[in-house]
């Protein structure tokens, strides 16, 4: 069992922020197809990185969006990205259960490696349901979670329910930190999203992670 609060994650990557940031340098190729697929909706709009950590997808965003915000709970990660993207993008300091954007804002939104780090159910849900109040008409979502499916965890293939645990986190001197991830069970995540008031457009488990493109539920393509 595993005792973290929002606060404890957010201590975590200040403390490893900056040696993370050099270790996630390249966008994630499901992001890239994703952007290359739905970044005509947002041509005259606003995207949005949820969890934008070093701002690796901010910088994409900002190739297709006019206006990109980008928000994580580090100011460690934050301070990185600000030498990263470009001045369409908007850097905040803020809670992936809480955005500080207005109702049917956005255009288009990665929420990638992000959801698996709040520390209770309540809090995902929270963040899926604040995904779909951002979110415009026609606006489309990534989102990705870490799963049941990779293979350094021994669990069923058909698991219904995921489970919390910590990865360590190495630092250069030695230390090592905890990091605090639910790892979903597909199936979980499938129910998660359903439970939500997002819509699933698709879905995919590839390499250990969950996938799924989202938009407002009862919202047109």
């Amino acid at each position: 069992m595993t005792n973290h609060s929002r606060q404890t994650v957010r201590e975590t990557y200040e403390t490893i922020g900056s040696h993370f940031a050099k270790t996630r340098e390249y966008a994630w190729p499901e992001v890239e197809s994703f952007v290359d697929d739905y970044g005509d909706r947002a041509e005259d709009g606003t995207a949005l990185d949820i969890g934008c950590g070093n701002g690796r997808h901010a910088e994409l965003l900002a190739a297709v969006a006019p206006r990109v915000v980008g928000v994580d709970a580090s100011r460690e990660l934050l301070s990185v990205a600000v030498d990263r993207v470009p001045e369409t993008v908007a850097l905040l300091c803020g809670d992936a259960s809480r955005l500080p954007l207005r109702t049917r804002s956005v255009a288009l939104a990665v929420y990638v490696a992000t959801l698996h780090h709040l520390p209770s159910a309540r809090a995902r849900q929270a963040s899926l349901s604040e995904l779909a109040r951002v979110l415009s008409p026609t606006g489309r979502a990534l989102v990705s979670v870490w799963s049941t499916a990779h293979d350094r965890f021994d669990a069923p293939a058909d698991a219904d329910s995921g489970f919390d645990t910590t990865v360590d986190w190495t630092l250069p001197g030695g230390e090592t930190v905890p990091r605090f991830y639910h790892i979903y069970a597909p199936a979980e995540f499938e129910r998660s999203l359903e439970e939500s008031p997002l819509r699933t457009v698709s879905f995919d488990v590839s390499s250990g992670n969950c996938y799924a493109v989202v938009e407002s539920e009862g919202k047109s393509p």
